[in-house]
């Protein structure tokens, strides 16, 4: 499927800037070849005007020419009749893409310019924190979601509660929607948090307690937030000289000038391994975790530690059984308990070597689990296990942990099938 684009030649750049300026459109040259320079209109700016950045590819002279076309929107009509009418562009079939190159570029300058971050400030979208905690709104079917606050609703609630409007340049960067709005956060433990509840007409929710209240897809960005400003809160000072350390707009880096050492939020490195011999499969839990429920194996990697030797050693340490294969799943930010990276494997043991071992320092009780176990763990997970939890029950959806389990189930039905096992 194919749709209009334009490209627009470099012997007509001042008529063009003239043409553009005339229109009320600002647009950024970000790139030009020896025939044609590329028009990017910034993502703000599309949101607002109803079209799209897309990426291209024309074949000129049997060489192929990445371009950024402007199209898709209710302006494309009038600004090709224009155009055309002084003879500036050509027109060309183009591919759509789905954008995720430009967002990606589009935050990489946010994290760079400070002058670009504290414009998108202007129209960003704003999650709040209390003291670690975002802010939640009930939904009219009764569903719970991240609060997300526009720049002026955000500036009014903080002038209602006593804070200056600039207040809003504290927050740090997080990323952008699809759409290409900018997504900050902003830690407003010093305010009153009532007042600011009644405002903002929602509540703080603890982040564990908000995991098992949000839907899938905003449990990450509320992690990120809360990641982000923890990080900031604990990096004030430099570690080589114990002087401040200043933020850039974004919050993508603090710097030391008396060191001159510059800091980038980090995340440690953890292997969480589901282990199975074959048949059943090795969850364990911690005197930490919440009645009845039992994960996969973890722990954080040692320096210098590969992935493989790191998910070795702690399947050897804490249950006292050796691995002899291993398969890579995926990888999860996880806010808990500082800001840590889980890489999630699966691991086989030998069946005949399946006697648990455990470390007692680090574990409470690890056990072999059979399949209708698991399986009925995961169809019946508990509404609140706070309240009213299960004798056994397992990592809700948004960890990782529950994707390994998932998936272990998902081949021991696909293997009972095969074989003609119900």
């Amino acid at each position: 499927m194919y749709d209009l684009g334009l490209c627009f030649h470099t012997d007509s750049i001042a008529a063009f800037d003239d043409v553009l300026t005339s229109y009320i459109l600002r647009a950024d040259v970000i790139c030009r070849t020896i025939q044609t320079i590329i028009l990017a209109v910034p993502l703000h700016e599309q949101n607002q005007r109803n079209c799209h950045l897309q990426e291209t590819v024309i074949l000129k002279e049997e060489s192929v020419l990445p371009l950024y076309v402007f199209s898709q929107g209710h302006y494309l009509v009038e600004l090709l009749d224009m155009l055309q009418s002084f003879k500036l562009c050509n027109l060309v079939l183009s591919r759509s893409f789905s954008g995720y190159v430009s967002r990606m570029r589009y935050l990489t300058r946010l994290k760079e310019d400070d002058e670009a971050c504290r414009e998108a400030l202007k129209s960003g979208n704003f999650l709040l924190y209390h003291k670690l905690s975002p802010l939640l709104r009930k939904t009219s079917s009764s569903i719970y979601k991240l609060a997300s606050l526009k720049t002026s609703d955000l500036e009014q609630i903080l002038e209602k509660v006593g804070k200056d409007k600039l207040f809003v340049n504290e927050s740090f960067l997080l990323g952008c929607t699809d759409m290409g709005e900018p997504q900050f956060s902003l830690e407003v433990g010093d305010i009153d948090r009532s007042a600011l509840e009644q405002e903002c007409r929602g509540m703080f929710v603890d982040l564990r307690k908000a995991f098992f209240m949000l839907p899938g897809p905003e449990s990450p960005l509320a992690a990120k937030g809360q990641a982000l400003l923890r990080w900031h809160q604990t990096n004030c000072f430099c570690s080589a000289t114990g002087q401040p350390t200043v933020r850039n707009q974004s919050g993508s880096l603090r710097v030391c000038h008396s060191s001159g050492i510059t800091y980038y939020p980090k995340m440690a490195p953890v292997v969480i391994v589901l282990v199975s011999d074959g048949s059943r499969c090795l969850l364990a839990r911690q005197a930490m975790f919440p009645p009845g429920m039992y994960s996969a194996l973890s722990g954080f990697c040692d320096m210098g530690e590969s992935v493989e030797e790191a998910l070795r050693r702690e399947v050897a340490e804490e249950v006292g059984l050796e691995v002899e294969n291993l398969q890579y799943s995926g990888s999860q930010h996880w806010p808990f308990p500082q800001s840590s990276f889980m890489l999630a494997c699966h691991a086989t043991v030998n069946p005949d070597k399946t006697q648990v071992n455990i470390d007692k320092a680090e574990l409470e009780d690890a056990r072999w689990f059979t399949y209708e176990e698991i399986s009925e763990a995961l169809q019946k997970p508990p509404s609140d296990p706070r309240r009213d939890p299960p004798v056994f029950w397992v990592p809700p959806s948004y960890a990782i942990a529950n994707q390994l389990i998932q998936e272990w189930a998902n081949q021991q039905q696909l293997s009972r099938k095969l074989h003609g096992i119900k």
